[in-house]
């Protein structure tokens, strides 16, 4: 080629080219190998090339890999459907609306919500509330929920004013407090907010259960959740958890909010759902939210030509099968701890890093920097030159101004892998801190 024409991140870098995975390794065409890290974009849960799920992709295939969602359901749809239902711990069951990507599925939450109060004679309940360091999506919905600054910063005129709440970051509190005397004043702003525009005015309060990619994996403290909850009830709001990143045993549980033993009224899921083997995401909404629904319009309105299609389902399917049959959400809690334990031992050799949180294969590691993101591409630029991929996080007080990763392999690393990815990290941190 005399020129690349495909639009990439950065269109000025080199970008090596991906020719095969095995296990959690992908390599190059030069034939270099990188340890997955990352899972890509915390996405390839199960690792690359699993032979049960090829199996699943080629069997689909010989039957049918698309139908329209108005004119045929399949039983790849209609058993995911199940599967998922019964993936959620409550009493109520959850119905899915399946989409493309992480950003239909929290802007499918969204309509689903408005919806949900317009059938109850209720149109001028359709803001929604988020909060700031978080990030739900890139479409113009998504992103209107999304408290990203970097994110939202070159279309602010075109997006709704939906951030309204500090994050739950004890490590750099927003609100200088600190935890447990704080009375979790972070939770308590919701209260706040919902108060000056009116609960007259709100659907729902969108919130991921585990901030990721906007604060470099922040986790709440105890309690939050079980306040937030509260309140959303107590106004009539619905309780909308983005596990898009989280969700389907990337922390040690199905769902992240299964930490704090509640449920939300609507749930997103993505990423882990295909294990990153086909585009497929999920809003998942429940009887409570949908009955208005079915004794009203019994449609919801929103849709996409790939929504539910067979071929997606059916990887999806076989992705929470291999999950179930192989005890994979225990392994993730057992892993994560072994290693979560050996970075804390960097954290004492390394005077660059300065906090490490995680749940699960799902850890953040921020740097004591304020260099916006210049430390973060170092380290994950050199971190790639020795065969380790990393995630590139935002981070800081208001996730503008500080430096993260996140480190978040398969599911089905070894012991083994963990060790050499400990020490593939810190021959990076040496070099850097060095430089």
């Amino acid at each position: 080629m005399k020129r690349s024409l495909l639009i990439k991140p950065m269109m000025d870098e080199n970008y090596p080219i991906a020719v095969r995975g095995e296990g959690i390794y992908l390599y190059d065409v030069d034939g270099k190998k990188y340890l997955d890290g990352s899972s890509g974009a915390v996405t390839a849960s199960l690792g690359h090339g699993v032979p049960e799920i090829l199996d699943a992709v080629y069997e689909q295939s010989k039957h049918v890999s698309f139908v329209y969602r108005s004119q045929f359901t399949t039983m790849p749809a209609e058993k995911l459907a199940q599967k998922l239902n019964k993936c959620i711990h409550s009493k109520e069951d959850y119905w899915s609306f399946f989409v493309n990507s992480g950003s239909e599925a929290t802007e499918t939450a969204m309509k689903i919500a408005i919806q949900h109060f317009q059938e109850q004679g209720k149109p001028q309940k359709n803001k929604i509330l988020s909060r700031w360091v978080s990030y739900h999506g890139i479409t113009i919905g998504a992103l209107s929920m999304s408290g990203h600054v970097k994110r939202r910063e070159r279309f602010v005129p075109l997006l709704e004013e939906y951030p309204s709440v500090s994050a739950p970051h004890c490590y750099q509190c927003p609100l200088d407090k600190i935890f447990p005397d704080c009375q979790l004043a972070c939770a308590s702003e919701l209260e706040t907010a919902i108060t000056r525009i009116g609960a007259q005015h709100i659907a729902a309060f969108i919130a991921e259960p585990i901030v990721g990619a906007a604060g470099g994996i922040i986790i709440p403290p105890d309690g939050y959740y079980q306040q937030i909850k509260k309140i959303c009830d107590h106004y009539n709001i619905l309780f909308i958890t983005d596990e898009v990143m989280t969700g389907l045993g990337r922390t040690g549980k199905m769902f992240a909010l299964d930490h704090w033993s509640i449920s939300s009224d609507i749930i997103t899921i993505g990423k882990g759902l295909s294990a990153g083997y086909t585009p497929i995401a999920a809003a998942l909404a429940s009887d409570k939210v949908m009955e208005p629904i079915l004794q009203g319009s019994r449609s919801i309105m929103s849709g996409h030509t790939f929504s539910a299609n067979p071929q997606s389902a059916a990887i999806a399917l076989a992705v929470l099968n291999y999950i179930e049959k192989g005890n994979l959400v225990e392994e993730v809690a057992r892993k994560g701890d072994i290693l979560l334990q050996k970075l804390y031992v960097l954290a004492k050799k390394f005077s660059l890093i300065g906090n490490i949180r995680g749940k699960g294969l799902l850890i953040g590691v921020e740097f004591i920097s304020k260099s916006s993101g210049v430390l973060t591409q170092k380290i994950v630029n050199s971190a790639r030159e020795k065969g380790l991929l990393l995630y590139p996080a935002s981070a800081g007080r208001e996730g503008v101004e500080g430096d993260a990763i996140i480190i978040s392999p398969p599911f089905t690393i070894s012991e083994k892998e963990i060790n050499l990815l400990v020490e593939l990290f810190s021959e990076t941190l040496h070099e850097v801190q060095g430089d």
